[in-house]
């Protein structure tokens, strides 16, 4: 039901977007987010986006990503500028109502030069 794009291979210091569609879902009811996995890690939060447009970055990524979302489209996105070979990972994209999460199947992120 979430379907990630925009993945690829990136030298460092260049930008990428990823974009999430949603299908039988409901966007605007929804916590938007975007997590992602390296290999022999466990996946871990890069950013969320509330209902209200409320946005949380992780510490690592804040002021180089934007989380944005587009209810009537589906769509969630994440602008990654200035990027840095640690970003390298498989990125999923999440929808979370009270308990309930839905996950994407990733898309493969890599950034070296």
């Amino acid at each position: 039901q979430l379907v990630e794009s925009g993945g690829g291979l990136v030298q460092p210091g260049g930008s990428l977007r990823l974009t999430c569609v949603g299908s039988k879902l409901l966007f605007a009811r929804y916590t938007l987010g975007w997590y992602r996995r390296v290999p022999g890690k466990e996946r871990t939060l890069v950013s969320t986006i509330t209902q209200a447009g409320e946005t949380n970055y992780a510490d690592s990524v804040k002021g180089r990503f934007t989380v944005s979302r587009d209810n009537a489209e589906n769509t969630v996105y994440l602008q990654m500028n200035n990027l840095k070979p640690e970003d390298t990972a498989v990125y999923y994209c999440n929808a979370r109502l009270r308990t309930v999460d839905y996950w994407g199947r990733g898309t493969q992120v890599t950034v070296s030069s």
